[in-house]
C-alpha cells in the first residue's frame, strides 16, 4: 500500500466523476428557461438585487465555527489513544489549545462574536 494505492485512488475518483458527469449529460435533456437562471429564495419571488453584501462578521463567525469544528476533529483521535501516547502527546495537546486559544482570543478582541 504505498504511491500506487494512492494513483489508483485518484484515478477511479476521476474515472467516478467523469462518469456520473456522462450520464447526466446523456440521460437529462437539457432545457434552457428564465426559471432557472432566477435565485431560489425558499419558493418567494426576489425583489431588487440577488447580489447584496452581506456584514464581514458573519464570515467570521461561520470561520471561527469552522476552526473549533476541526478542533474538536483532531482531539477526538487523540482522546481515543491518550492512555498509550505519554506524556508528550500530552504537551502536544495542550500546546494546540492554547494556539487555538489564543485565536478566540484574538477573534474576541476583534469583536468578530458580537452580532450587531
Amino acid at each position: 500500500m504505498g504511491a500506487s494505492s494512492l494513483i489508483v485512488l485518484m484515478i477511479a475518483a476521476v474515472a467516478f466523476a467523469g462518469i456520473a458527469l456522462l450520464i447526466s449529460k446523456v440521460v437529462l435533456k437539457a432545457t434552457k428557461n428564465k426559471q432557472k437562471g432566477e435565485a431560489y429564495e425558499c419558493g418567494v419571488p426576489t425583489r431588487g438585487p440577488s447580489w447584496i453584501q452581506f456584514n464581514v462578521g458573519y464570515y467570521l463567525f461561520a470561520l471561527l465555527f469552522l476552526i473549533f469544528d476541526v478542533e474538536l476533529i483532531f482531539l477526538y483521535p487523540w482522546a481515543v489513544v491518550v492512555k498509550g501516547t505519554g506524556w508528550v502527546a500530552l504537551v502536544e495537546a495542550v500546546i494546540f489549545l492554547f494556539i487555538l486559544f489564543m485565536g478566540f482570543l484574538y477573534a474576541h478582541k476583534k469583536g468578530a462574536l458580537k452580532w450587531q
